[in-house]
């Protein structure tokens, strides 16, 4: 392995959002619970949550949605709570909301989280009107009626919100549109999404599903570079097919190997997503922002089926670790990024019972890799031994690199073979360090969890197997295992 001298761009802290859709217990009975819960709250917002997001200092929240935000329409969340129409989630279960958590409420928790918010505007069931109004009631510091009403509401300053999605999955729950239809729609609602005095928005077009790179090609042909700062991508890592997606817990190691395999795709679509924009932006001015990704697992059973609520096992800390890799290293086009979704939903950080709440194993990794944040990338070299099934082989290893303003280097490292322990050694070119320190996120089987009986089964530790020998960095990664180091 060879790290090289950084490269011209940092690692963009976006890349580490997050997304909480109105799904399942995300908001509701997530962020945003019973007035009777015996645990702290300010308004219903719940603050060991937020304590716990803080400290991995998540820098974007997405929000409403996913296939929700199609069909929410922002003037029914905002007013007395009392007052505000209730509404049914078509997509997600069928249940009936009461709207309590809408525009307001959602700002005020970016604001306890410190983050910045990502709101996905209303394209499939609303209309240009509709969104032109949103960001007018968000951003605009003068006289007219939706200031007025924000005030009336409650908020004198306006809270300048900059990252705007143009609807979500446009090709499908968000209005099974075209490639050329979803190009000319989000012209005219981007048209009308102004730039109000010190809120300049970053418009984020609704990009491809996968491998669909017409969608791509359409949307970079027929859409002006200056209207849109981003383009975005989903992709979900789906253990077996999407009408029996797999459990969360009980896999085979052939299950988990094809698994993996998946998961690294994400590498190659990240790859020939960014040519096709390269064709057309070879400036890279306009961002990939993969908004949606993660494992998708079948629900646990005994619950909803529409909510979406799975475990998460150190298998999917390990497709984390791997998934974050990708974007460091091709942070150059890759400016922003979300898991799906926070609590209680899909590869969730955060699992919550009534008072009790738990951090997943794919926390811990975003804990772990917080030094990346805004660093300078360090482009790596990396000649991995194989992990093979049957005649089927993956990289056992996958790394990436940067340097942070104190001169400080950190490597994240994922092994991803569940039996073999791997050695590597490295050589810095140019970069001058004394000494070597580590954390590693592991547990003795991929399918190990943590539960709200033992909520600290998998949690980071002090990791000792590297050194410096000579001017190398020699490391031994145990089987299944996410390490950090830091080269000071």
């Amino acid at each position: 392995m060879v790290i090289q001298p950084k490269s011209d761009h940092q690692i963009s802290r976006h890349i580490y959002g997050h997304f909480s859709e109105h799904l399942g217990r995300c908001i509701y009975d997530g962020f945003w619970v019973d007035p009777a819960l015996n645990v702290p709250k300010k308004d219903r917002i719940r603050l060991d949550v937020v304590d716990a997001l803080k400290k991995i200092r998540i820098p974007n929240l997405r929000w409403p949605g996913g296939c929700f935000a199609d069909e929410y329409h922002w003037r029914d969340g905002i007013g007395p709570r009392d007052q505000r129409p209730k509404m049914v989630n078509t997509n997600w279960g069928g249940v009936t909301e009461d709207n309590s958590f809408g525009t307001h409420e959602f700002l005020e928790l970016c604001e306890l989280l410190g983050t910045e918010p990502y709101v996905s505007a209303n394209v499939g069931s609303g209309t240009v009107e509709e969104m032109a109004k949103w960001v007018e009631y968000l951003n605009f510091d003068g006289i007219s009626p939706m200031s007025a009403l924000r005030k009336q509401n409650g908020h004198e300053a306006p809270w300048k919100v900059s990252f705007w999605g143009v609807g979500n999955e446009s090709w499908g729950c968000g209005g099974n549109m075209t490639a050329a239809y979803y190009a000319d729609q989000y012209r005219r609602y981007a048209t009308y999404a102004r730039n109000y005095p010190g809120a300049p928005l970053k418009k984020i077009v609704s990009g491809a599903s996968d491998y669909d790179f017409n969608w791509t090609e359409t949307i970079m042909k027929n859409i002006p570079l200056g209207q849109m700062w981003g383009v975005s991508l989903h992709y979900y890592t789906v253990p077996l097919t999407w009408n029996n997606k797999g459990s969360a817990t009980n896999f085979s190691e052939k299950e988990y190997f094809t698994t993996m395999k998946k998961c690294l795709a994400m590498d190659s679509l990240v790859i020939k997503h960014s040519a096709i924009m390269d064709k057309y932006d070879p400036k890279k001015r306009v961002a990939l922002v993969v908004d949606e990704w993660g494992i998708w697992t079948n629900v646990e059973p005994g619950t909803n089926p529409g909510f979406l609520y799975q475990q998460n096992s150190l298998r999917d800390a390990l497709i984390a670790g791997s998934t974050l890799n990708i974007f460091n290293n091709h942070s150059d086009r890759v400016k922003m990024a979300e898991l799906a979704q926070t609590i209680n939903v899909l590869q969730a950080l955060i699992l919550t019972e009534k008072e009790k709440m738990l951090l997943t194993p794919t926390y811990h990794v975003f804990d772990l890799y917080k030094v990346h944040h805004d660093a300078q990338y360090l482009p790596v070299q990396l000649n991995s031994p194989a992990y093979t099934s049957g005649d089927e082989k993956i990289p056992s290893v996958n790394v990436s690199a940067s340097q942070d303003s104190t001169g400080a280097v950190h490597i994240s490292l994922v092994n991803l073979n569940p039996t073999q322990k791997i050695s590597i050694s490295t050589s810095l070119q140019d970069v001058k360090w004394k000494a070597v320190t580590g954390q590693i996120l592991t547990s003795g089987k991929v399918t190990d969890v943590n539960t709200f009986q033992q909520p600290d089964k998998i949690r980071i530790e002090k990791f000792n197997g590297a050194k410096k020998q000579g001017d190398q960095l020699v490391a031994e990664l145990p089987p299944a295992s996410i390490v950090v180091l830091e080269l000071k």
